[in-house]
């Protein structure tokens, strides 16, 4: 059985390890916040949703398919909670047998193998019936598949042979094993062989001649004839063992993916009833294909902040007109809101793109190979290199790791040197990923770099600016303008020392 909510053909690997950069793209977009009210304090939840969200999709059918699936969570959470708790429950299961998993002896794995199997069968059966209840109710592909693999592989006649295998094993007519003497009288190739059920009435049993044998009886102190038996039983049952012991760690296995990408989407509920809860916009986006360079969204907010603050923020809008644009250079009054409508536009691009919804009314864009953030740090507090050099050494990893429709968010990069060499660093190393076909947006207030590439007047570059009042108060929002060769930093000189 498989799951496939998460992907249409393979399971979601929760262990498989992410992008060595993704930690940086967690602490500069400020990720933990979302993550903990994803999880609500629940670790597994935290664990597979940071997984999730940075393990970003790179296809479009895939992020749909995944939206509809959590528009149907969204649309019926009671029963999703209902399939959770039943791969919960399952998985407990295995702890109370989990001593005998070590245990070298194939009839303690077998007695424990088929306790596992008993209790398995009852929740199994609890899956069926949640499944036949309540499938009408879900419209998504990946749940429509999932309930109707279920019904049809989860049959009466499934069960049914289920617990006659069951209580063959219990063995209480004995055990009957074939074997072959090898060489010097050893045995070899031991089978155990199924005792056929006996038909007859008790009259004829009772008169019926009995067929010749032969009869060994092990004395109750003879040691080593008991052992040289359970020996013999053992080497008997040791296939059989195997057998249940891999059909017991197979269901296992189904639970355990199912537990976990289940988790995903109700994590996904948690951060959508809260949102909703602050009365923010929701909206399931329209991805578009990497080659289809587009971004329009309307509403737009920072949820990290709107988390933070407990309370509704201010949100964007933002139309590229049908332009293909590679590079958005933002510019503007300090504290205007620059670094937080750039944390929005990465926290969308990643939400989109592990199939969630987005902050925003609206949202539509292109979807890109791998996301990437180069925010301005602290000074290196154990002085192994300046801020300029750390600065080069992490964009040199970003290169390394690079793919053709990348996205990388800059925010104050290379500013620690003078303007003239920083505007000319950030100058060339972006004229080199544009040609790379790279997306980009970068937050600067080196109007030197920022006015070179506005004089230029390229068709797929855009200026952005964060909107300043003639009483210099600050709005928050970014809207198309040329970069000005004023930060307005005298503003907040006046507003701190007046």
């Amino acid at each position: 059985m498989k799951v496939f909510l998460m992907y249409k053909d393979r399971d979601f690997n929760l262990d498989s390890p992410l992008c060595e950069l993704s930690e940086n793209t967690a602490y500069d977009l400020e990720l933990d916040t979302i993550f903990k009210a994803m999880s609500e304090e629940d670790e597994f939840f935290y664990k597979v949703s940071k997984k999730a969200v940075l393990e970003s999709l790179v296809d479009v059918d895939t992020i749909l398919y995944r939206q509809d699936i959590l528009k149907d969570c969204i649309k019926n959470e009671d029963i999703v909670k209902k399939l959770y708790e039943i791969a919960v429950e399952s998985i407990e299961f295995e702890k109370k047998a989990y001593f005998w998993f070590f245990n070298k002896y194939p009839e303690s794995v077998l007695h424990s193998s088929v306790r596992l199997m008993e209790m398995f069968t009852e929740t199994l059966n609890n899956l069926k019936n949640l499944a036949v209840e309540n499938k009408d109710k879900f419209s998504s592909e990946g749940f429509k598949r999932f309930f109707e693999m279920v019904e049809t592989e989860l049959s009466d006649e499934y069960f049914a042979l289920i617990k006659k295998h069951l209580k063959n094993l219990e063995f209480r007519g004995g055990i009957l094993i074939s074997a072959e003497l090898g060489s010097g009288n050893r045995g070899k190739n031991y089978i155990l062989r199924e005792l056929k059920e006996e038909n007859r009435s008790l009259v004829e049993r009772i008169f019926s001649k009995r067929k010749d044998s032969y009869l060994i009886t092990i004395h109750e102190r003879d040691e080593a004839g008991a052992k040289a038996l359970g020996e013999l039983r053992n080497r008997g049952i040791n296939s059989v063992a195997n057998a249940v012991f891999k059909s017991a760690k197979h269901i296992l296995n189904f639970f355990e993916i199912l537990k976990t990408e289940v988790a995903f989407y109700l994590a996904a509920i948690n951060l959508y009833k809260k949102l909703q809860s602050l009365n923010e916009q929701i909206c399931f986006p329209v991805p578009l294909k990497k080659e289809t360079r587009r971004l329009v969204f309307e509403g737009l907010y920072d949820v990290c902040l709107a988390l933070t603050l407990n309370k509704k923020v201010v949100d964007n809008s933002l139309d590229t007109k049908d332009k293909s644009i590679s590079l958005f250079i933002i510019t503007g009054a300090n504290h205007g809101g620059k670094s937080t409508f750039l944390r929005s536009v990465g926290l969308a691009k990643l939400m989109m793109q592990c199939g969630m919804f987005v902050a925003a009314s609206s949202f539509s864009s292109n979807i890109n190979s791998s996301i990437f953030t180069h925010y301005k740090r602290k000074e290196d507090v154990e002085m192994e290199s300046g801020k300029f050099d750390e600065e080069m050494r992490r964009m040199s990893l970003i290169v390394d790791k690079l793919k053709k429709d990348s996205l990388i968010l800059f925010n104050e990069s290379f500013a620690s040197t003078n303007e003239i060499e920083g505007s000319e660093v950030s100058k060339q190393i972006v004229s080199a990923l544009m040609e790379y076909n790279t997306e980009m947006f970068f937050v600067t207030h080196m109007y030197k770099f920022a006015g070179d590439f506005y004089e230029r007047g390229l068709n797929n570059v855009m200026f952005l600016r964060a909107e300043r009042k003639d009483d210099g108060s600050r709005t928050y929002k970014i809207e198309e303008g040329k970069p000005l060769k004023t930060s307005h930093g005298k503003d907040i000189y006046l507003k701190v020392f007046k």
